[in-house]
């Protein structure tokens, strides 16, 4: 009788084993890999660019904002938690203005007018828009889904970033403290 030698091949690990270890080896792989600071330590990058014509037919420049904190909200009139966060942004940028916070918003393959009528219906008319009917900017961004949201600071480079509603909770701890005095 053997003893002890050759056991191990007899362990063969259930087939739900093996999926479950699977899995959650892909989920560690992909997790988000963007660098971001802030709460979990990563170093802030450079802001891609973000230039055009607004709505209301403004031009607009990341760029010619450096030295204000820019909160950039990507949105679209189809998503439901975009039209329930729109109202605490509008009411963000108008109250944080004064500390030097702008906020911009990347409208995500929508027409003008239905841009238009969801920013009246959610108070959020007097938000900086900027249109991105093909998706273009939002790939340069990085961005994944709507409702997604970046903290640029002072100095242009994304800090933190948001996947899903932004909430004032996160406003608070995220961008308050860049808003202090420079």
């Amino acid at each position: 009788m053997r003893t002890g030698a050759g056991r191990w091949w007899r362990f063969r690990p259930a087939p739900a084993t093996v999926l479950l270890v699977a899995v959650a080896l892909g989920i560690v792989l992909t997790v988000d890999q963007r660098p971001r600071a802030g709460g979990d330590g990563r170093p802030a990058v450079a802001a891609p660019a973000l230039a055009g014509t607004t709505l209301t037919g403004e031009p607009f420049d990341l760029a010619a904002v450096r030295g204000d904190v820019v909160l950039v909200n990507v949105f679209a009139s189809w998503c439901g938690p975009c039209r329930d966060e729109l109202p605490l942004l509008a009411e963000i940028a108008r109250d944080w203005s004064p500390r030097g916070l702008r906020v911009v918003g990347l409208n995500l393959r929508d027409g003008p007018d239905a841009v238009r009528a969801l920013l009246r219906e959610t108070r959020a008319d007097a938000l900086t828009v900027l249109p991105d009917p093909d998706g273009v900017r939002a790939v340069e961004w990085g961005v994944r889904g709507v409702p997604e949201t970046f903290l640029v600071d002072r100095a242009g480079r994304v800090v933190a970033h948001r996947n899903g509603l932004v909430t004032r909770q996160w406003l608070q701890v995220q961008v308050s403290p860049l808003l202090e005095p420079v």
